[in-house]
């Protein structure tokens, strides 16, 4: 799964809108929508993030 899907289906798992997962993450609703949008992928900063939430709702990134 890429980062794009992989973040669309982790808050569709968690029942949020991509401006609720930008301020758990700390990041602007742009980089969320861009990031689903497969136009940019995540930080390493915004993947350190990612992973345990990842790891929480059973998501493999590759």
């Amino acid at each position: 799964m890429t980062y794009a899907e992989a973040i669309k289906t982790l808050r569709k798992k968690m029942l949020i809108t991509q401006t609720e997962l930008a301020a758990q993450l700390g990041v602007a609703f742009v980089s969320v929508n861009r990031w689903e949008n497969g136009s940019y992928e995540p930080t390493m900063k915004a993947k350190r993030k990612l992973a345990p939430l990842f790891e929480k709702y059973g998501i493999e990134v590759k």
